[in-house]
């Protein structure tokens, strides 16, 4: 019988210091993995047995470098980190926000799969998660270069795949969906306000009628994890370029 234990890989998770990538380093280190989190404040991390914290900026080559360096053996990468900026119009973004939000979302990825992907392939294989978002197929005016970036991410992906499958190495996707994290918990206080209500209510406003999502409520950080979990591990064997969408069934095109 086949076994689905992560225990003893060195798994890299980047944006590590809140939300989605926080519970990723959690709970790969429950698991028994030698964890390597980094972020710009991977302090929220301190403490957690068998996580070593990287500071650095990961939109920059050197930030990316000094996470490669200390993850050498990795045999998981999950590219977390990103900004999602709100925008109030598309001629309101100059050159130099498009090039931070690219250099975040989608050069850290870049970087870090050039590090890490041909050590894994020398090793025999790995697994590789990419955090996309459902906003790469569904794009807001407001996320506009968000969107742009996790839409890369896909493409990315689907070719790694395809080049680095021969070697063992997985290359897939996870798209979130609305997600209870601090920049959700921001908006959802700003809702509560406009509508005069309190934050529970505007959560259940925006999931029933801003979103009409079909299972009723918002991920929690720890229902993506567990689809990274699944896509990082044996179990998963036969899964590579693909994208796993966990929002709440938000997504109803074909």
């Amino acid at each position: 019988m086949m076994t689905d234990s992560i225990a003893g890989l060195t798994a890299v998770v980047t944006g590590a210091g809140s939300g989605i990538g926080l519970e990723i380093a959690r709970m790969f280190a429950a698991e028994g993995c030698r964890v390597v989190a980094a972020d710009l404040d991977p302090s929220a991390c301190d403490g957690i047995p068998g996580v070593r914290t990287v500071t650095a900026d990961l939109g920059t080559p050197s930030g990316a470098a000094l996470v490669a360096e200390a993850a050498a053996d990795a045999g998981i990468l999950v590219n977390n980190v990103a900004v999602a900026p709100y925008r109030e119009s598309f001629a309101a973004i100059d050159d130099a926000a498009w090039q931070r939000t690219w250099d975040i979302n989608v050069m850290s990825c870049v970087r870090l799969c050039r590090a890490v992907i041909p050590r894994m392939a020398a090793r025999g294989g790995g697994s590789v998660v990419n955090i996309g978002s459902e906003g790469a197929r569904h794009p807001k005016p407001y996320l506009v270069d968000y969107a742009v970036t996790k839409a890369a991410l896909l493409v990315l992906a689907k070719a790694l795949s395809m080049e680095f499958g021969p070697a063992g190495v997985r290359v897939n996707t996870v798209a979130p969906g609305p997600t209870r994290t601090s920049t959700m918990e921001t908006f959802l206080g700003s809702l509560s306000r406009d509508l005069g209500i309190d934050v529970d209510a505007a959560a259940d406003h925006f999931v029933h009628t801003m979103r009409h999502l079909p299972l009723g409520r918002m991920n929690e950080p720890a229902d993506v994890a567990a689809v990274v979990r699944f896509l990082a591990g044996p179990a998963s064997r036969q899964v590579t370029g693909a994208e796993y969408t966990v929002n709440a069934g938000s997504t109803a095109s074909v």
